[in-house]
Order: structure tokens, then C-alpha cells, then sequence
């Protein structure tokens, strides 16, 4: 007799349980594991969900999960893994991938943190990879616990679906949607005979004028679809060609339905109705609502239409179950010990990314570095700098502005910004990620173009250590900026936090929480540097920082 003919065609939970205990040890620290490694990663992506009106849909997600799981194995059909080599050696494979991207996407929570979006998207593939790959073990036929099946496997995907898109992608699909609805509704007022003009993503009206924002890009609605679209798919229906008609349509859908809604809120403005507020909320939530309706509707039409659900297919277990057995112990040893990894290392990089306690009397006063009165130049103090001081991981900050009318009867303005970190407290990625390339435009900064971005700058009695250089405007006076990095009191090239190579680099370089004392300075002026040059009070305030590189 096939031995493996003996077995149900598939475990009922308390068998599963009762698999557990019989695995003793074993058993109870692979389920201990998997279940603080789930909640760990719900509670991190929690905020998410609550707070982020994209990823709403996430809330559904565990709940969806289950039911989905429920559904694998009452729709079908009961497909079983043969628990051999090659299954071995994909879950290898699984295991090892997953706690690559769990190292990568720590190694970035060390830089950016660990609520940002690459950093969640990252340690959320490695959840999903994870979930994969226990996936295929409950589908061994030793265990039969979940089969391997289009509803299992759209019950992982539901997890996928619910990670923040990252910055560079989200910021590129947002922009594209923006001008494809601009279009359109231009297009649809024309149509109608109303006259209006496009600049962007702004539509001008004869007495208004209408810009599609990121809110109403459709990123909302399209990715929100598209999770419905699968879950409908693997929950209500059963054929492959009624499957892929929901998951073509969602997206379509989503996209239609947010043109409607463009085309309704520019009309009404056009009508001279405030759009702002209520309008403009009700009716993305009206949207949001109405989209998933239809899809729904479309799934119970599409189920009613293949008729009465029959028993799921039970198709025949893989011979020699029995002489199978020790790859399934070595495949829950497998799991088992990647799930210890994955704790081990997400525990290692939570302790290393937490600040190191600081001798309050190592900490140089910033502002010593800064003359209070110079001769000859009026001085003011900012005080405002430390609502800054949670951002940047510091409370040691420091600025002040020196004005004094030049030989030509203009006023001479020149800034200093100084940011001190201590050892240990911050890592070289961090300070590097706060930049004037990366903080001045969100504050109504753009930049100019320049000759060269780093540049020597000549004093009377020697020359600074190479600064970088960039030229602002904001439309009235523009500024000249030059800052340096000093990391363990020598100055360290720059590089450009937006790229995750160069980001990760900086970790590999300088350590989670870099050991060396850093210090950030900037100074800023409406002045070119040829004007400043031999000013005492320039080259008295660089003596004060020499120490440090510059």
C-alpha cells in the first residue's frame, strides 16, 4: 500500500497542533518565533495603516490572511508538495533571500530609520519571503496544514500589497498620474466647450484655477484596487479567466473612477463652488466606496456565473511519504532556525541604533565657536533650532547671522549653522541625510546651478578643507552655501542620502552608530566667497573649527 494513502487529505487545526506538540521543543519555539516575528512586523506597520491613507487597506490584511488561508483549503484545489530536494533546496533559497533583505533593510533603519518607506518596503519583502517559505512547508504532505494553491498564495500577496511604495517609485507613479488626469480632464472640458489651459499639474480656469495634488493622483485608489481586485479574485471566484478579468479591471477601474471624480471637483470649481475640505474629501472616500462596490459586484456576478462551488480536488499525495520524512524534519529545522536569525538580527540592530549615553562634559558648547559681538557687525541668535532636535538626532545645535552694510552701501548677510553629534549618537548616514540639497527646497529654497559643487575656499593664512558649494534663490536674494562633514575631526566627501547604494555604503563605512564625534557646518551668505575672503570675522570663527578638519 502507498504510505502515504493513510493520510487525511488535509490536517485540521487540532491536528496541526497536536503536530506541534509531538515535535516537542522543536515545535513550540518554530510557532513561538513565527508568531513574535508576525506581531513585531503588524506593530511596525500599524502607523502605517492608521496614518497613511494609501496603505488603509493594510487593517484588513491579518484578517484577510486568515480567511484566505480558511479558503485554500475549502476552494482547492488540495495540491501537496513532495517534500524532497528540491523543496528542501527551494526553501533554502527563500530562507537565505528573506534575511538578506531583513540585514539590508535594518542596515538602512540604522541610516534613515525605521518608519521609512524603503525600510519598511524592504523588511516587508522579507516578511512576505518568509511567509513563502513557510508556505511550501505546510504544504508538504508530511504536514497538510495550507495546500499550495492561487488562494494561498493571494494571501500572501495581500501582505506585499500593504508595504509603502518606495519614495523614488511612489514620487515617479504620482507625478506620471497627475499629468495623465490633467490631461484628461483638460480634455473633457474642452469637450464640453469650457475653456481652460494646462500648466502641469495646475488647470486655469476663466475664474479659477484647479491643481491635481498628490491626494488626487489616484495612487490612493489604484493600489487599494488592485488589493481588492486579488483578494475578490481568490475568495469569490475559481477560473483562471474570471481571476484575471478582476485583476485587470481593478486597476482600470481605479484609474476611470478617479478621472470622474478630477472631472466632477473642476466643474464644480469651474462653478464657482469652494472645492476645498468637505468636496474634496467626500468625494475620494465617495470614490473609494463606489469602486470597491462595483468590483464586489463584479465578483458575486462572475461567481454566480460558474455556478455552485464543487469540492475541492484532492490530487494524489507524492510517493514514499514515509521515506520523505527526514526532509521535513530538516525543512522545520530550517524554518526554525531562520526565524532565530531573523529575531537575532532585527534584536542586534534595534540595540545598535539606539543612542549611546553621552558625558554631558564632552559636549562642546556650539555656540562658543560663534562670536557673540564682533566688531563692526551686527548679530542675531536663532532660538528655534531645537524643534528640529528629534529630526536630526541632536539637541547640540547652533546659528547665528552677522550683518553689516559693505563698501558698496549693501548690506552684507553671512550665517553659520553648526550641529554637533557625539560619539555614538548618531550615524554618519543620518547627518549627511539633513543636508541644504535635502532640507532647503522643502522650504522654499531652489537651486541654481554652479561651475562646480566642491570647491577650496583661499583664507588670508591657508586654505579650508574642500567644501561642498550650491547656490540658492527664493526668488528675491540668493544665497551662497558652503558646508562641510566632519566626521572624527576630519572632514569626510559627501554623498547623496537619496541613493541607497551610497546610503548603505555609509553604513558599511562609519558603523549603525558611527564611533566618531561629528560636526555639521554650514555657512551661508548673499555675498560670493571673493567678498568674504578677508573678513576677520571669517577667519576668526574657521580658527575655532580647525580642529576638526577645517
Amino acid at each position: 500500500m502507498n504510505p502515504s494513502s493513510s493520510l487525511p487529505s488535509s490536517r485540521t487545526w487540532k491536528g496541526t497542533w497536536a503536530l506541534v506538540r509531538e515535535a516537542g521543543v522543536w515545535g513550540y519555539l518554530f510557532v513561538g518565533l513565527g508568531l513574535l516575528l508576525a506581531l513585531t512586523w503588524i506593530r511596525l506597520l500599524f502607523p502605517q495603516w492608521t496614518q497613511n491613507p494609501d496603505l488603509s487597506h493594510g487593517l484588513f490584511t491579518p484578517i484577510l490572511f486568515v480567511l484566505l488561508l480558511r479558503e485554500s483549503r475549502l476552494r482547492g484545489p488540495l495540491r501537496w508538495l513532495e517534500s524532497g530536494p528540491r523543496l528542501t533546496i527551494l526553501m533554502i533559497l527563500g530562507v537565505l533571500l528573506s534575511l538578506i533583505t531583513l540585514v539590508v533593510g535594518s542596515a538602512f533603519a540604522s541610516a534613515v530609520g525605521w518608519d521609512h518607506p524603503l525600510v519598511l518596503f524592504l523588511l516587508g519583502c522579507s516578511f512576505a519571503g518568509g511567509l513563502a517559505a513557510t508556505g511550501l512547508f505546510a504544504a508538504s504532505p508530511q504536514l497538510r496544514v495550507v495546500p499550495f494553491n492561487y488562494v494561498a498564495l493571494v494571501a500572501i500577496l495581500l501582505w506585499f500589497l500593504s508595504l509603502p511604495v518606495p519614495p523614488g517609485t511612489y514620487a515617479s507613479l504620482t507625478l506620471n498620474l497627475q499629468l495623465w488626469v490633467s490631461a484628461k480632464v483638460l480634455a473633457a472640458l474642452h469637450f464640453l466647450g469650457i475653456p481652460a489651459v494646462q500648466n502641469g499639474n495646475i488647470i486655469e480656469l476663466a475664474r479659477t484655477t484647479v491643481g491635481v495634488e498628490e491626494a488626487c493622483s489616484g495612487v490612493r485608489s489604484l493600489i487599494s484596487c488592485i488589493y481588492a481586485g486579488f483578494f475578490f479574485s481568490a475568495a469569490f471566484v475559481r477560473s483562471w479567466l474570471s481571476r484575471g478579468l478582476l485583476i485587470v479591471l481593478a486597476p482600470l477601474l481605479a484609474i476611470g473612477m478617479n478621472f470622474v471624480r478630477s472631472l466632477t471637483l473642476t466643474l464644480l470649481a469651474n462653478a464657482g463652488i469652494d472645492i476645498e475640505g468637505a468636496w474634496h474629501d467626500y468625494t475620494g472616500f465617495a470614490i473609494l466606496i463606489i469602486t470597491a462596490l462595483l468590483l464586489g459586484a463584479l465578483a458575486l456576478g462572475l461567481e454566480k456565473l460558474e455556478g455552485p462551488s464543487p469540492s475541492p480536488a484532492i490530487e494524489p499525495a507524492p510517493a514514499a511519504v514515509a521515506a520523505k520524512a527526514r526532509y521535513a524534519k530538516l525543512q522545520s529545522r530550517l524554518l526554525t532556525g531562520g526565524y532565530a536569525a531573523a529575531v537575532l538580527s532585527v534584536g542586534i540592530f534595534f540595540v545598535l541604533t539606539r543612542p549611546a549615553p553621552i558625558n554631558p562634559q564632552d559636549v562642546p558648547r556650539i555656540l562658543s565657536f560663534l562670536p557673540a559681538t564682533p566688531a563692526g557687525w551686527g548679530t542675531a541668535t536663532s532660538t528655534g533650532l531645537y524643534r528640529f532636535a528629534d529630526i536630526l538626532e541632536t539637541e547640540h545645535l547652533g546659528q547665528r547671522t552677522y550683518v553689516k552694510e559693505g563698501p558698496d552701501g549693501k548690506i552684507v548677510q553671512v550665517t553659520f549653522y553648526l550641529a554637533y553629534w557625539p560619539p555614538g549618537q548618531a550615524g554618519v548616514s543620518v547627518v549627511a541625510s539633513h543636508t541644504p540639497d535635502a532640507c532647503w527646497p522643502g522650504a522654499g529654497w531652489t537651486p541654481l546651478p554652479t561651475a562646480s559643487s566642491d570647491v577650496e575656499l583661499p583664507l588670508p593664512d591657508r586654505t579650508l578643507g574642500r567644501a561642498e558649494y550650491r547656490i540658492f534663490t527664493n526668488e528675491r536674494i540668493p544665497q551662497h552655501v558652503w558646508f562641510w562633514h566632519s566626521y572624527d575631526r576630519a572632514l569626510i566627501k559627501e554623498f547623496d542620502p537619496r541613493r541607497p547604494i551610497e546610503l548603505l555604503g555609509s553604513v558599511l563605512n562609519y558603523g549603525v552608530r558611527s564611533k566618531g564625534e561629528q560636526l555639521f557646518v554650514r555657512m551661508s551668505s548673499n555675498r560670493p566667497w571673493e567678498e568674504l575672503k578677508n573678513e576677520p570675522l571669517i577667519a576668526e570663527i574657521f580658527n575655532t573649527l580647525k580642529p576638526f578638519g577645517l
